[in-house]
């Protein structure tokens, strides 16, 4: 072994001797003895796109009664621009019910995760969605993930062309090898594994994930600064003239390790429509032969595009693509939350736009039956469900004859309720229980944090004022809380660091402002903000901006002057 390639991380041994990704996968799920999948193939089954996680509220118990971990499986699925029809939604449901723990969620990359599949119904779980012409391939892993496109743009004449651009990209950039077809949809096994190519991925695949999202100005829900690459529409007299292409943004950091942080996107310039996939693929490639096989820390696009230039990153992608990009094009956003309730679209349709509070989708025996609701709301509709970047709910083009009835169904299941604009900006990852990389709460915590938060913006005046707020468990940044004007980052159980300063349109990342802190902290840190901002605000100034101005933090537009802690 040469001293470079004992120099590569673990991931890249796994992938390299994995056979395309099929490992050991379909002998560990004959294995009745445990409810586990061998490490190696925890690796590769997120490729196929699930996780192995366990229950850590009950973890000790287990432990004490000499019993394993209850092992789960989560499963994401691959929805490019979030979209699917009635029907699916309907078949989904019922996969949720007989085969998971219950409910579906949400998630921030706009589709659908199952939590609490029990190791024997995976298999079923993933032909169940197929026969719904659904699929989980590449929802996780070093690949190219769930493709993003604005589920409910201002331009709404526009949805139906973008997201067509949004799903050639997803089918263009699907790894090649049969292994997900061999193992869950029993297709006929490849004689010979070492003959099969992967044409754009390479025998080990990318260095770390790979995230992509298209916008459509003003509209920015997909935060398109929080993905490795990006297509911002540029549009010249109601048509789309083409994209300007934006590469290395990125979430995730660790707390106080310099070298770790987000990071905004930069501008490598226009292109057509017809020159999306070519671009895209030249991208990837790039970061394929150039990104950090050594550190998984420094493995994402952002570290590549930061250490390269980005002139020799642009550089290199026109030598691989053969495209030579034209100067960019200016565009504006002005927003990258949800549009909430209805809006008109330019064909006549309407679309009710649902806040679906941190995604979760559940009948609670005592409380709303909003599984039901999106049942009876799917057989009245028959048309699409557009699941948003920000975890909410969009019953898409909806004919002006069903309106009332659909509105009437979602109020009566607790789909559509009066909420604050602080809550409908609000968003969190899962965290605990059952993510393994969780440090603090966010999901079951953060509900009960906005009803205290918005006690201090009514007391100030601030009933009305919508202000982006994001929490995540862990700093990997899963709901893009570096782009939130207030974001809570989890540092220990029920210890947060408290970032400030984002722009409310997803261009300015936040900064540090205080670090490991609890509930109480947090109230005594916001309030006197909240009091600060309602007096001496200018006209239309939103609260970061007015936190910019005022030298409460620093404006952010390069990661690298992030603070992942006060030790820095």
């Amino acid at each position: 072994m040469s001293e470079k390639e004992a120099d590569l991380t673990p991931v890249e041994g796994i992938k390299e001797k994995s056979g395309n990704l099929r490992g050991t996968i379909e002998e560990g799920l004959h294995k009745a003895i445990t409810g586990s999948l061998e490490e190696d193939d925890t690796q590769l089954t997120k490729f196929h796109g699930f996780y192995q996680q366990d229950d850590r509220d009950i973890r000790d118990e287990r432990r004490q009664q000499k019993l394993e971990p209850l092992f789960t499986f989560m499963l994401r699925a691959r929805v490019p621009g979030g979209v699917i029809r009635a029907e699916q939604w309907k078949a989904i449901d019922a996969i949720a019910r007989e085969l998971t723990g219950g409910g579906l969620r949400l998630t921030t990359r706009q589709t659908f995760q199952y939590h609490g599949i029990l190791k024997k119904n995976v298999k079923p779980l993933i032909q169940g969605i197929n026969k719904a012409f659904i699929d989980s391939i590449a929802a996780c892993g070093d690949v190219n993930r769930n493709v993003l496109c604005n589920s409910n743009p201002v331009e709404s004449s526009l949805h139906a062309r973008v997201y067509e651009d949004a799903t050639s990209i997803s089918t263009h950039l699907l790894p090649a090898t049969q292994a997900y077809h061999e193992i869950w949809l029993d297709q006929e096994k490849i004689a010979d594994v070492k003959e099969e190519i992967e044409p754009i991925y390479g025998a080990t695949y990318l260095p770390r994930k790979f995230k992509i999202a298209v916008a459509v100005p003003p509209h920015n829900d997909v935060d398109v600064n929080g993905n490795d690459l990006s297509f911002v529409a540029i549009v010249k007299d109601g048509e789309l003239a083409g994209y300007d292409v934006l590469v290395g943004g990125g979430m995730g950091c660790s707390h106080s390790t310099p070298g770790t942080y987000p990071q905004i996107a930069k501008n490598l310039g226009f292109i057509t429509p017809d020159q999306i996939c070519p671009i895209a693929e030249a991208v990837v490639t790039t970061q394929r032969d150039n990104g950090n096989r050594t550190d998984r820390k420094q493995a994402r696009l952002k570290y590549t595009v930061d250490r390269m230039g980005v002139d020799l990153f642009k550089a290199e992608v026109e030598k691989r693509s053969g495209i030579t990009f034209a100067p960019e094009e200016p565009y504006t956003f002005t927003m990258h939350s949800d549009r909430f309730g209805w809006t008109e679209n330019a064909n006549g349709t309407s679309n009710l736009t649902l806040f679906i509070e941190h995604g979760r989708i559940t009948d609670k025996p005592d409380g709303p039956q909003m599984l039901q609701g999106l049942l009876q709301i799917a057989d009245l509709h028959g048309g699409d469900f557009r699941m948003t970047a920000t975890q909410n709910l969009v019953i898409a083009e909806v004919e002006t004859k069903k309106k009332e009835a659909i509105e009437a169904l979602a109020r009566e299941h607790g789909l559509l309720r009066d909420v604050s604009r602080l809550r409908e900006n609000s968003m969190a990852c899962v965290a605990l229980p059952t993510c393994t990389l969780a440090m603090a709460e966010a999901e079951r915590y953060l509900p009960d944090l906005i009803t205290k938060l918005e006690n201090l913006a009514n007391k100030h005046g601030l009933a009305e004022q919508p202000i982006t707020i994001r929490m995540t468990g862990c700093p990997n940044g899963c709901a893009r809380p570096y782009l939130a004007e207030i974001a809570f980052v989890g540092k220990a159980p029920g210890k947060y660091n408290l970032y400030l300063g984002g722009d409310g349109k997803g261009t300015r990342l936040v900064q540090l402002y205080r670090e490991n802190i609890d509930e109480d902290q947090i109230l005594a840190e916001i309030d006197p903000l909240f009091e600060r901002y309602a007096s001496e605000r200018e006209a239309e100034e939103g609260f970061g901006d007015f936190l910019i101005r005022t030298n409460v933090v620093p404006a952010v537009y390069d990661g690298r002057e992030f603070k992942t802690g006060l030790a820095q």
